[in-house]
């Protein structure tokens, strides 16, 4: 394979590569240095390579389980290469569903049971395809992803975020431009409606439905700060150290249901900043 054709055919898997490392890893810019490192082992190889995406998946998808060995271990055993077991949930969705609580689990799942989950209810691979990509066989790996599959969709009480965590995390979203991540921190029925006040200072009296408010924050509220709207955990934009505009949540169950704009001066009178969901004293 010619260089320039190598190079070609790499830059055309490069998005699908950071897609599933980014999921893996649960880092956008340590996926980024994964597919890296990818690239810098097929400059490396003299090896004939019949399958170049099926081989980068592998180079990429092993580059992340090491990174996953290398953070701090999780109390949970990879299954063992022989087991056998039958799959009830093969039809269970994305889960995305699930809200942000799935990067929590996702950190406490063994980095087996994270690659197998991933790559099957995000990516659709097929369970021989995982298994050899984890040196194990397709039962194993669809107990993996059934285990994981599991943990997700049942999260253990320490597992659910505050919500000051949700909100903060859906802010954070909205000013780095992360239209999918706010997709998931907002519940299907998600709305933002303002106050008279509010609406007099350019907000929009209503949205409706996840995908429209999600379209509406991708991207903005670059000046908002984290702050306490009474004892709720909120944001609000600031102009010369006084606070405008209020964005009052409403979570529910780790997802945001509402925003509420909000600028009474008898509500932005009660505003207090705050730093790691803690008010200032």
């Amino acid at each position: 394979m010619k260089a320039v054709d190598q190079t070609d055919l790499f830059e055309a898997e490069r998005p699908r590569l950071v897609a599933i490392a980014g999921r893996v890893l649960g880092d956008h810019a340590e996926a980024h240095d994964v597919v890296q490192q990818a690239w810098l082992r097929l400059n490396g190889t003299d090896a004939h390579i019949d399958n170049l995406p099926a081989w980068l998946t592998t180079v990429t998808t092993r580059l992340c389980l090491d990174r996953l060995r290398s953070r701090t271990p999780v109390p949970v055993d990879d299954v063992g290469l022989g087991e056998t077991v039958t799959d009830p949930a093969d039809d269970v969705a994305l889960a995305d569903t699930v809200g942000l609580a799935l990067n929590v689990v996702l950190d406490r799942l063994s980095p087996h049971e994270r690659v197998a989950f991933v790559l099957h209810d995000s990516f659709g691979f097929e369970f021989p395809t995982i298994a050899a990509l984890l040196d194990t066989t397709p039962a194993a790996a669809r107990k993996l992803a059934s285990r994981a599959r599991a943990k997700v969709q049942q999260p253990h009480p320490e597992d659910r975020l505050a919500d000051w965590e949700v909100v903060d995390a859906f802010m954070a979203a909205a000013k780095n431009g992360d239209f999918h991540r706010l997709l998931r921190l907002l519940a299907p029925d998600a709305a933002v409606t303002a106050d008279d006040a509010a609406v007099l200072v350019g907000t929009p009296r209503q949205i409706e439905g996840r995908g429209e408010v999600a379209t509406f924050f991708n991207g903005s509220a670059q000046a908002a700060l984290p702050v306490f709207v009474g004892d709720r955990p909120g944001c609000a934009w600031f102009h010369l150290g006084a606070a405008k505009v209020v964005f009052d949540f409403t979570v529910d169950d780790g997802l945001v249901r509402t925003i509420t704009f909000r600028a009474a001066p008898d509500v932005l009178e009660r505003v207090v900043r705050r730093d790691g969901g803690q008010p200032h004293r």
